[in-house]
């Protein structure tokens, strides 16, 4: 066989399959890239008990309403800054948010008061919307990943909250 010969044999047979190797094992993580931080748009966090979900804030409009130890129903505005919405949803990245079910645990009977967390990140073509119940009892990764998720959330409000307070 000439050196052509080889030169083309060993392109049919390597090159040629891993790039369509390639093409197929990048093809889906390619078509879930709407998910960019400069598209988005809004999010949208709420909790509570059951399906009571007191609690809630809202980026787009800045309300953000909880219901404290006594209580009582605090209503603000309270606005997340650029640096803000970038940890989010770099931590969303992190943690595989895009990646998660649209439920996470199931609705318990009407007789259990069980914690519910509704989080909605709306991009320019996309949405992400995941409902965690309290007493998801399968993967504990997942749970863990949705915990961290929930975590982060409620950090950068807080601060957020100082923020404005000052």
């Amino acid at each position: 066989m000439s050196s052509k010969g080889k030169k083309i044999f060993l392109a049919l047979t390597i090159i040629v399959p891993m790039i369509i190797y390639c093409y197929i094992y990048y093809k889906p993580i390619i078509q879930n890239a709407p998910f960019r931080k400069a598209d988005f748009v809004s999010m949208e966090y709420k909790w509570g008990l059951k399906d009571t979900l007191e609690n809630s804030y809202n980026s787009a409009t800045g309300e953000y309403q909880y219901v404290t130890s006594a209580d009582s129903t605090i209503r603000k505005k309270v606005f997340l800054k650029s640096d803000d919405i970038l940890y989010m949803h770099a931590k969303a990245n992190e943690i595989g948010l895009w990646n998660f079910p649209d439920t996470i645990g199931k609705k318990s009977p009407k007789s259990m008061a069980v914690p519910r967390y509704d989080m909605l990140f709306n991009y320019k073509k996309k949405s992400k919307h995941v409902i965690v119940y309290g007493d998801f009892d399968g993967n504990p990764k997942l749970l863990d990943a949705a915990v961290q998720m929930r975590k982060v959330i409620m950090e950068t409000l807080n601060q957020a909250e100082r923020r404005s307070g000052k």
